[in-house]
């Protein structure tokens, strides 16, 4: 059964951080490449960074040298961490798994976000 389960989202001040986590079972981990995306109410849903199965990581501008994706093969998870957060990164957060051969994708439940004084 595949599973992608993100976890660490929460109430945080702005100027904080947080460390979002998926965690990921039922498929072969190191053949897909694993995205983050958000999305806030009334809004579409934003991609935020990737991770590929060489390790390679893209970001969306507005995330950049904020927001760190990483991911542990052995562990069969990605991280997400993120400082600096503003009210606007108010979300939830969504993992996806995509497979870089077939382009099969997985989605998780997602975590919200929020960031409020």
């Amino acid at each position: 059964q595949v599973q992608l389960v993100e976890s660490g989202g929460g109430l945080v001040e702005p100027g904080g951080s947080l460390r979002l986590s998926c965690a990921a079972s039922g498929f072969t981990f190191s053949h897909y490449a694993m995205v983050w995306y958000r999305q806030a109410p009334g809004k579409e849903r934003d991609f935020l960074a990737r991770v590929d199965s060489a390790n390679n990581t893209l970001y969306a501008d507005f995330v950049k040298g904020r927001f760190t994706m990483s991911r542990d093969n052995a562990k069969n998870t990605v991280a997400l961490q993120m400082n600096s957060l503003k009210p606007e990164d108010t979300a939830v957060y969504y993992c996806k798994a995509r497979n870089e051969y077939s382009g099969g994708e997985y989605w998780g439940q997602g975590t919200q976000v929020t960031v409020s004084s």
